[in-house]
């Protein structure tokens, strides 16, 4: 026998049962481990793409909102707006009611202090009329002339 060949043939099959063991290793071990790898990474990006489109409708929804707080922002504005208008139409008309009675309230107080005014002339003027008649009297008229005063005076009032 050759010893050549035996040792041939003993590379041969050792390396036909290490190229067996590697397959055997490889599909007992690795390839599930790989597969079970790879499924753990499909599912983490199926889980991140869930959320990445949990979070893209999260934030379309709060898109929405903020439009819709937008809109009610601009309405709530336009009715304060219009309040606002209101209330200072009322407000100046209140305004002008108060002061046109003010000045009607002015004219009958002016009236009346006119009419005071006068009254308290006439009666100042009356005195004064009186008093200047009283000094005037006592020196232009004498006993004579008061006596022919009274006289007339008792005709007048005797014939009626």
């Amino acid at each position: 026998m050759n010893y050549e060949l035996i040792a041939v043939l003993s590379q041969l099959v050792s390396a036909l049962l290490f190229y067996a063991a590697m397959v055997w290793i490889w599909l007992k071990f690795l390839a599930p481990a790989l597969k079970a790898a790879n499924e753990n990474t499909n599912r983490q990006i199926a889980e991140a793409e869930r959320h990445r489109n949990e979070a893209k409708a999260a934030i379309e929804a709060v898109r929405l909102e903020i439009e819709g707080a937008r809109r009610d922002a601009r309405a709530m504005i336009e009715r304060v707006k219009e309040r606002a208008q209101h209330e200072r139409d009322a407000i100046l008309a209140e305004a002008k009611d108060a002061g046109d009675r003010s000045v009607r309230n002015a004219d009958g107080e002016l009236a009346r202090s006119r009419m005071a005014a006068r009254e308290q002339l006439r009666e100042t003027l009356a005195d004064k009329a009186l008093e200047i008649a009283r000094t005037s009297a006592n020196t232009r008229i004498d006993t004579t002339i008061n006596a022919r005063l009274v006289q007339e005076f008792i005709e007048q009032v005797s014939r009626g």
